[in-house]
């Protein structure tokens, strides 16, 4: 006889794994959702919700972390870890269902986190469609600018970028991403002309010679509109609307474009000056929650709003690892994720490398990461390494 622990960390993979033994087909889906195990945190919750959910919990084997407010008895609100499987999550939601003190609405909550989706994914951006798989797709970067951090100069004649956003699709970007102005940790902001001025003549090339949308990195409503005009389709906005607000919402909701809304801690000229957070994810998560709001209520799609939460971006070293290790809790904000690894200086400080281009093989193992984790988009600058290596860890994860 043989004991071997199984790798089964979401529903289709138990599922798999209790198929191969040859279960009756009707109960393999039954077994699955108790072969998973959930952990959630519910965070402000009435103090006499939380005892309910506890007690509740408790009578179906799994269990809940309350504050010491709760066995008190206080007054007030606190957070909860609830921890159990698919399959107790899903009772308890049956339990809560009829419960005062807010307990209802988590009910909802809970099930919509753990609800086993089938069906197609898409990202809409005017008249394009991307499909979200399961594996991460990639999000090629053009740097249209004299002074970026990894590649500054290198595409700044028309002719070479436009020959780089083809390369870059035919490596297989579904995304070409162009950038006028460089957003490194200390560059100066450049106007909207001048951001304009490179970005026009590329954009309006690419869009008749590429069948990938053109995303442009920038948070200026000006150069927004022209680059939409001009024939792109996503604004990746690294201020995250705080520049243009609702005006650079309302334009987007016009356009029916695809909207990045980017998380920064500052402005790239100050924003790696000892940047500080009292509780690193739960703030990106808040300011995730506003802004995407805040889009909504400008009329964007919920179909065409992503999410990054700025590797690099007024985070040090430390700060950009832990968005990485819990990266999959930004998932339950119900939005595709950006994630932007690539070449970045905190890849640099583990790896001991002061060079970015020697930074390869640490953003392809970052991107492994993120795309295991949460990631739908990986903004790289190289493409045709990065799909290859997601290829072969994909082909592994479906292997028999």
């Amino acid at each position: 006889m043989k004991v071997i622990e199984l790798s089964v960390s979401n529903f289709s993979e138990a599922a798999k794994a209790i198929a191969l033994t040859g279960a009756e087909p009707y109960s393999v889906n039954i077994m699955a959702a108790k072969a998973v195990h959930k952990v959630f945190l519910a965070r402000g919750i009435d103090n006499r919700a939380a005892n309910i959910l506890k007690q509740d919990m408790l009578s179906l084997g799994g269990e809940v972390a309350v504050s010491r407010q709760v066995g008190a008895m206080k007054t007030g609100t606190s957070d909860a870890v609830v921890m159990g499987t698919l399959k107790q999550i899903a009772l308890l939601c049956g339990k809560l269902r009829s419960q005062p003190f807010g307990l209802a609405e988590l009910s909802l909550e809970l099930l919509r986190l753990t609800e086993i989706k089938s069906g197609n994914k898409y990202f809409l951006c005017r008249n394009h469609k991307i499909k979200i798989s399961a594996d991460a797709r990639l999000m090629g970067v053009l740097n249209v600018t004299p002074d970026s951090f990894s590649d500054g100069g290198k595409y700044f004649d028309l002719e070479t970028a436009c020959a780089r956003g083809a390369e870059l699709v035919k490596y297989g970007a579904l995304i070409v991403d162009i950038g006028g102005e460089s957003s490194r940790p200390g560059a100066r902001p450049v106007s909207a002309k001048d951001e304009a001025a490179r970005i026009l003549p590329v954009i309006k090339t690419l869009a008749g010679k590429i069948k990938a949308p053109l995303s442009v990195d920038t948070y200026k409503p000006e150069t927004a509109r022209a680059a939409l005009k001009a024939g792109a389709s996503i604004i990746n906005d690294i201020s995250g609307l705080g520049y243009g607000g609702r005006k650079m919402a309302r334009l987007i909701a016009s356009e029916k474009a695809g909207l990045v809304i980017m998380h920064m801690k500052g402005k790239p000229s100050d924003m790696q000056k000892a940047p500080k957070y009292d509780d690193l994810v739960s703030e990106i998560y808040d300011f995730f929650e506003e802004r995407s709001s805040l889009a909504l209520e400008c009329g964007v799609r919920k179909e065409s709003i992503m999410l990054d939460p700025g590797i690099g971006f007024g985070k040090t070293a430390e700060h950009n690892l832990e968005l990485l290790k819990r990266l999959k809790e930004f998932k339950s904000l119900g939005f595709p994720l950006v994630v932007g690894t690539s070449r970045k200086s905190f890849l640099g400080k583990v790896l001991g490398l002061e060079n970015p281009l020697e930074r390869l093989q640490g953003s392809v193992a970052s991107a492994l990461w993120a795309s295991d984790h949460g990631a739908d988009f990986l903004r790289v600058h190289d493409v045709m390494e990065t799909a290859q290596a997601l290829k072969i860890y994909g082909a592994i994860k479906a292997s028999a």
